[in-house]
């Protein structure tokens, strides 16, 4: 009976692993899908500001609108310990030191949200107003993705 037990034991340990990286690997898609909805809307607003598109007020306040909502998100989720691209090669460009230096990490996202609550206001004012606007979100989004995202996965 001890040989059974020990065995499905043994047998128990890869599958329970194997579920716990496809939780991670849940958390990676989820947090990967946040941002690439961020990169969408962020992407309408570029387009008007840089001239690649006609500004268009109500699309602009759309776009800003849509970031809000999406950043109201309980996103600590998405910062899973065991999710970094060392965690996980091939699937996430999330560096270790999120979660080394959680704390400046948290700042970076408060300086986005900062950014983003004055892009809300100016998006729908004129494209004067959203030009300085989109810069400054972008500006905090690099500099996030100077200290915490790697280039490549």
């Amino acid at each position: 009976m001890r040989k059974v037990l020990l065995s499905a034991l043994i047998a128990a340990v890869p599958a329970t692993m194997a579920l716990a990286q496809t939780a991670e690997n849940e958390t990676v898609k989820a947090r990967r899908a946040f941002y690439t909805m961020l990169g969408f809307e962020m992407g309408g607003l570029a387009a008007m500001a840089q001239g690649k598109v006609d500004y268009d007020a109500e699309a602009a306040q759309a776009h800003a609108a849509d970031m809000v909502t999406l950043t109201g998100l309980h996103t600590a989720d998405f910062y899973a310990p065991g999710t970094s691209k060392d965690d996980l090669p091939g699937e996430t460009r999330a560096l270790p030191v999120i979660w080394e230096d959680m704390g400046a990490f948290q700042e970076k996202g408060q300086a986005f949200g900062a950014a983003l609550a004055e892009l809300n206001t100016a998006a729908g004012e004129g494209l004067d107003a959203l030009r300085p606007a989109v810069g400054k979100l972008g500006g905090a989004c690099k500099a996030c993705h100077d200290d915490f995202r790697a280039a490549d996965f």
